[in-house]
């Protein structure tokens, strides 16, 4: 169960990343709000746990992930925003910093580098930036970091095409 500080914090986040993305009612999607940030919420939306959330984000508009849509999940720590979340994504993807075991992802704002500045949404946000590039030295997907490692970027983005399209599809969303 989160502290009381830290649930403040996440109600703020919601409510504020809700009224972002036009998901409360008689709102609109600001135009400063991430276009490929399509969701994020806690998991049980009317209960007291703001422990588990869910993220939907639309692959970058160019490159090899465009045409996917991915699901993460995200486990909020008691002690949120001071302890970084756990984010991971839930939809297979093939790139170096994520594992394509348990979609754990190697990015180091995520762990070393988090302040209580970040948000969920930010994170989410630097997520997205991490599938546009992609940091070999530190992979989780040695296939993948290899791949891109060697410059052989017809192969590796063939390989981050077709997995899109093999796992990524099943979640579009309108």
């Amino acid at each position: 169960m989160a502290s009381a500080a830290s649930t403040k914090r996440l109600l703020k986040e919601y409510q504020t990343t809700s009224r972002e993305l036009g998901l409360l009612p008689n709102t609109t999607r600001s135009p400063s709000a991430n276009p490929d940030l399509l969701e994020l919420r806690p998991w049980d939306v009317e209960g007291q746990d703001l422990t588990e959330w869910t993220a939907v984000i639309r692959g970058p508009p160019t490159g090899a992930y465009s045409s996917g849509v991915f699901e993460l999940s995200i486990n909020v720590a008691p002690t949120y925003p001071t302890k970084p979340p756990v984010i991971k994504f839930r939809t297979k993807i093939f790139h170096p910093n994520v594992s394509w075991k348990d979609g754990e992802i190697c990015l180091d704002v995520l762990q070393s580098q988090w302040t209580p500045a970040w948000t969920l949404s930010s994170a989410c946000t630097a997520i997205l930036a991490l599938l546009d590039a992609p940091e070999p030295d530190s992979p989780l997907n040695v296939d993948a970091a290899t791949l891109y490692r060697t410059g052989d970027t017809r192969a590796y983005n063939s390989m981050c095409r077709m997995y899109t399209l093999l796992h990524a599809q099943s979640h579009l969303v309108d």
